[in-house]
Order: structure tokens, then C-alpha cells, then sequence
């Protein structure tokens, strides 16, 4: 069973940037320094688990161009199992009724699953911790 919560307590956080250290710092080689950021304490943070285990995580914050989505890892183990959907459709379902703009800086082997839920890709592919990524916006289906 999955749950996805927003993150409360230095517990979970922990928890959070364990699985971020796995997936971006070991896993893709991300700079330490690039991936934990002067962003993690204005912005809203959710821990998935998978039958009580932690599994994945994302975050989201309010920029000048309205939601960015962001840091969205699974753990190797719990890929294919819904985990980066129950995440992102928790950041929809809080902030896709909201009128504001929301985005995201999605890696390019991602953008398919970024696409089947209504983002569109905005732009030319740049960089990041020299990963290539889209921008990407969310258009709801229903619009």
C-alpha cells in the first residue's frame, strides 16, 4: 500500500534526504553541493511509502513563476510500483486547482511520465548537475 504525506518532523526529512542522497548523489552522480539547496526550508515536502517502507519523495515551492515541482526520487527497489505517480498526483491534487502556473525541470528520460499526466514541454533542453531536462508545464487535461 502506498501513502504519501507532507513531511512534519526531522524524522521523516531525514528520511526524505536519505533517498534523494541514493537516487541523485550516488545513482545519477549529482554534485552534493547542486542537490541540497537554500530551497529546503521554503518549500513543502512529502514522504511516499510502500507497506510502511520509505520509498520516494518530492517537494514543491512558490517562485515568481508560480509552483515549481521538484526533486521527485523513488528508491530502485520501488520503481514501476506507483510510487512517482502517487507523489505527483499528491502535488496535483494540492496545487492543480489552485490557478496558479505550475512546472518542473524534468529529466528527459521522464518526460513521457511527466507527459501522461498533462505537462507539456516548454523550450529547449538544457543542463542541470549535467543531466539534460525540459521545462515543463502543467496543462490540465479538462482545459
Amino acid at each position: 500500500m502506498i501513502h504519501v504525506k507532507p513531511i512534519a518532523n526531522p524524522q521523516d526529512m531525514a528520511k526524505a534526504f536519505d533517498i534523494r542522497r541514493i537516487v541523485f548523489v550516488i545513482e545519477q552522480e549529482c554534485p552534493p553541493d547542486e542537490e541540497y539547496d537554500e530551497h529546503e526550508t521554503i518549500s513543502s515536502h512529502f514522504l511516499a511509502t510502500s507497506n510502511g517502507l520509505p520509498a520516494g519523495t518530492c517537494r514543491y515551492r512558490k517562485t515568481d513563476y508560480g509552483y515549481k515541482l521538484e526533486r521527485f526520487a523513488v528508491l530502485k527497489e520501488h520503481r514501476t510500483a506507483g510510487i512517482g505517480a502517487a507523489l505527483l498526483q499528491n502535488c496535483l491534487k494540492e496545487l492543480g486547482e489552485s490557478g496558479h502556473i505550475l512546472y518542473l525541470h524534468a529529466q528527459e528520460h521522464a518526460m513521457g511520465f511527466y507527459e501522461k499526466y498533462g505537462f507539456k514541454a516548454l523550450g529547449e533542453r538544457f543542463f542541470e548537475a549535467g543531466i539534460p531536462h525540459f521545462k515543463m508545464t502543467y496543462q490540465p487535461v479538462n482545459q
